[in-house]
């Protein structure tokens, strides 16, 4: 079956000032260069969610419910496949590794949604979602409850362990991502550290 990876880019950005955080330069290339890289090598299609970012690996989808944030998103991306699993990537994560997301992507079977959870919580703009969960996201964007952790709840889950994660390298590098001006600054440190 069809595997999809979606990079959220529409959102607003606004404790980094309204940019893009996709185009920021890490290492030399930008971090959605860096994630369509490494996505298409292992999944069929990659889509970017929303935003005005565009690559030439990937297609790019508007949100069908509007001003949702990332559950918004992931309806768009469920819809948009063709029944496969659907890897969910946030546009400011600059170290997602083919290796990491095809584990992910590896453990579909067992869940509708397989998802990475560290000592700093869920990971759910980093996680595997079944084509299973569009009915609950639908029903979750019809009442305006938007939080994506909030969906656990609606179907079966399967987490990934800090202890798994780190088979793929450091775990707070993997799922580092980029909120604000100082956190950008700071990757510097996690650039230290092994991929």
């Amino acid at each position: 079956m069809k595997q999809s990876a979606a990079i959220l880019a529409g959102g607003a950005a606004r404790r980094f000032d309204g940019r893009d955080k996709s185009a920021l330069v890490v290492d030399g290339r930008t971090i959605l260069d860096r994630q369509v890289t490494e996505l298409a090598s292992i999944v069929d299609d990659v889509l970017l969610v929303g935003g005005q970012a565009t690559h030439p690996a990937a297609r790019h989808i508007d949100d069908l419910v509007p001003g949702c944030g990332p559950l918004g998103g992931l309806h768009a991306a469920l819809t948009a496949t063709d029944g496969g699993s659907v890897v969910l990537v946030a546009c400011d994560m600059p170290y997602v590794t083919a290796p990491f997301i095809a584990y992910l992507l590896s453990l579909g079977n067992t869940a509708d949604i397989v998802i990475p959870q560290t000592e700093r919580g869920y990971h759910p703009l980093c996680a595997v979602y079944s084509r299973n969960c569009l009915e609950a996201v639908t029903a979750r964007l019809a009442e305006r409850r938007l939080k994506m952790t909030e969906l656990l709840a609606d179907v079966r889950v399967h987490c990934v362990s800090a202890e798994e994660v780190g088979r793929f390298g450091n775990c707070h590098r993997l799922l580092a991502n980029v909120n604000t001006p100082g956190e950008y600054a700071g990757l510097e440190t996690l650039q230290s550290h092994e991929p």
